[in-house]
């Protein structure tokens, strides 16, 4: 064989093998890929939809809305219809997600018990009978202040088999009550003849 087309088939085999190695470079890795989290570990949730889209649905979801919700704390997200060939719209807990590892937005379960305890910081205690039955021991605890009541589809058999009251036993340290330093100052009258109660009659 001719010498220098031994040398240039050993450059052509370089070439192809640097050529492969770029390319196995530029290959992104996977949605889930250990590298992401320091290159993008806060992604932006658009963007991320679109790539998910585009590799697992075939560009079949344009229509879904995702989006964060800021006062979502029971779940880590929710997808709702509104009936055939209408809106879907996916919402994700901002509070719930927005700190967690990259990984956790991707994978299909996850637990967040935790997490959801740690919102539910206003507690209330029933002072009546059910105070000694399982499996609440006459506890509620909610991520917001909102006392149990008529709004709560629980409440009419409370009423009913219970009676008692709900008494609140804890909230978030440095929460704002209702009304505080919020007094109203209060209407200094104009004139001593408005404080009497006359009133000058024009001339």
């Amino acid at each position: 064989m001719d010498e220098d087309l031994v040398v240039a088939l050993r450059l052509q085999e370089e070439w192809d093998a640097r050529a492969a190695q770029r390319a196995a470079a530029r290959e992104q890795p996977s949605l889930v890929d250990a590298s992401w989290e320091l290159a993008d570990p806060t992604p932006d949730l658009q963007a991320l939809f679109v790539q998910f889209n585009d590799r697992f649905f075939w560009g079949r979801l344009e229509a879904v809305e995702v989006k964060w919700s800021v006062r979502m704390t029971l779940c880590a997200g929710i997808c709702s219809y509104e009936g055939r060939g209408g809106m879907c719209s996916i919402r994700l807990s901002e509070p719930l997600l927005k700190l967690r590892p990259r990984k956790d937005l991707v994978e299909v379960y996850h637990t967040f018990h935790d997490e959801v305890d740690e919102y539910r910081r206003h507690w209330w205690r029933c002072n009546g009978p059910c105070q000694h039955r399982q499996p609440y021991y006459g506890y509620v605890r909610r991520a917001t202040n909102r006392a149990p009541s008529a709004h709560d589809f629980w409440w009419a058999e409370h009423q009913r088999t219970c009676g008692g009251t709900y008494i609140k036993i804890k909230e978030p340290e440095n929460y704002p009550k209702k009304g505080r330093g919020k007094a109203k100052p209060s209407r200094q009258p104009a004139s001593a003849a408005e404080a009497a109660g006359t009133t000058k009659a024009p001339l």
